[in-house]
């Protein structure tokens, strides 16, 4: 087993190498600017649209979801262990720097995400019931031709679906039961699949009715808890915000638990980790976005677009924050553990909140997921496939819980990886259909 994870940890080197690296925020940066900093001049009203206004009013057009859930959706599936457990490993492995690349990976990853969006239900079609159908596969197909490319993706995300939105998720979660109700792991697992499966054998509708209900709860919960312990070491903040952003361009030097990080490991953690917890970039997000009630594509984009906004510089940041001016970042932990020891040792309770935070976290993103899945396995081999799919589906929510966390949390990366690729090269190669919706929506359909 051993010798297994050690390939595995030298195939995960190699895909989320410098190439991916500057790939992934190289088209962030390339979309920002192709679209003016639209995530930037936008974004008040893109949150008015995604929180406040919800849907466009008395003329939702074509979809199965409004807007308002189609955007709990992708956040049930980005808001998940990634803001907890993911930050906490990327600072304790690349040191608080890694905090700052995971910012840029969030601001450009913007731009990323409303691209996406724009693609997924301008290309989208209808099944044979009458679901849409929408994401990468599609607009790489359809908007570029590449059959052959879509299938890779397709394939890459029905089977990246059992890492990073599967058993990465019921591992985190049993792992911080058991640490805190002394609950055996397998008995977590037997609950998540029972729970999982009374959601998800109801479609997208049934997923977008619960997670509009249960994300912004779960938010608001863990940002409160967060924010007393801000609020209580308010005096500690600038010199966080200051460690973050001089160790993200100098070497991190060994400190209590804490081995030491070059620049290298602290854009690559940043950046690795920033992308497993927003997934701009992977391709995933827009399969829920396609399915979103609306007549032009820019309008359920600005949408999405606030969705990585939600997830990295709001959720991500307040974590990040609370493992370093409690200065659990170098206690030596990792993952889900050291981020219940920061709040545990900050405020009674603590570790509480973290718990409960990681179990909702990881019921919204496992149900998210299922989603995410099923779309690609229907895309390759029709309807048929997808109960099949989704029993597989809740059958590995409980081998997840089971499963070594370093196992787990490589094989996700492997193929978030894999499927970032080739919708990153759609994106570049549909920017001029990107730029000429967005002229569209602003010049003939935004109502100031």
């Amino acid at each position: 087993m051993e010798s297994f994870i050690q390939l595995l940890d030298k195939i995960d080197s190699i895909i989320w190498g410098a190439p991916l690296l500057v790939l992934l925020v190289g088209t962030g940066l390339w979309l920002t600017l192709s679209l003016k900093g639209i995530q930037f001049t936008t974004l008040l009203h893109s949150l008015y649209l995604a929180l406040i206004k919800r849907k466009e009013e008395g003329d939702a057009g074509e979809g199965d979801i409004t807007h308002f859930q189609a955007l709990m959706t992708a956040l049930s599936a980005t808001v998940g262990t990634g803001n907890i457990a993911g930050v906490a490993t990327a600072i304790a492995i690349g040191g608080p720097g890694a905090m700052f690349w995971m910012w840029v990976t969030g601001l450009v990853g913007m731009a990323t995400k409303y691209a996406e969006a724009v693609l997924a239900v301008k290309y989208r079609e209808k099944d044979e019931n009458g679901n849409m159908c929408g994401g990468p596969m599609y607009y790489i197909t359809n908007g570029l031709g590449w059959k052959w490319m879509g299938t890779m993706f397709a394939i890459f995300a029905a089977v990246a679906a059992f890492g990073i939105g599967n058993m990465v998720q019921s591992n985190s979660v049993a792992d911080a039961v058991h640490a805190t109700f002394n609950i055996p792991v397998g008995i977590t697992g037997l609950i998540l699949m029972f729970f999982v499966g009374l959601v998800i054998v109801g479609g997208i509708k049934s997923i977008g009715k619960v997670t509009s209900v249960l994300v912004p709860i779960m938010i608001v919960f863990y940002i409160l808890g967060a924010l007393i312990i801000l609020i209580m070491h308010a005096g500690a903040i600038p010199a966080a915000m200051k460690l973050i952003i001089t160790q993200a361009f100098n070497p991190t030097a060994a400190t209590g638990g804490f081995a030491g990080a070059g620049i290298m490991l602290a854009v690559r953690m940043g950046v690795a980790r920033g992308v497993f917890s927003n997934e701009s970039g992977l391709g995933s997000a827009p399969i829920a976005a396609a399915a979103a009630q609306t007549k032009h594509p820019v309008t359920q984009a600005l949408v999405s677009m606030t969705q990585t906004f939600i997830d990295t510089l709001v959720v991500c940041s307040m974590t990040g924050l609370v493992l370093i001016i409690t200065g659990a970042w170098t206690s030596g932990k990792n993952g889900a553990e050291l981020t219940t020891f920061a709040f545990q040792s900050a405020i009674p309770g603590g570790a509480l909140i973290v718990t409960i935070g990681l179990i909702l976290f990881a019921y919204s993103t496992i149900l998210g997921w299922c989603y995410y899945g099923e779309k690609s396995i229907e895309y390759l081999l029709g309807e048929k496939a997808i109960l099949p799919y989704r029993i597989l589906f809740v059958i590995f929510v409980g081998v997840g819980a089971t499963l070594k966390l370093n196992l787990v949390w490589t094989m996700a990366d492997i193929f978030n990886g894999l499927m970032a690729f080739p919708n990153l090269v759609a994106l570049l190669a549909l920017t001029p259909v990107i730029v000429s919706e967005t002229k569209d929506y602003f010049e003939n359909h935004y109502k100031k």
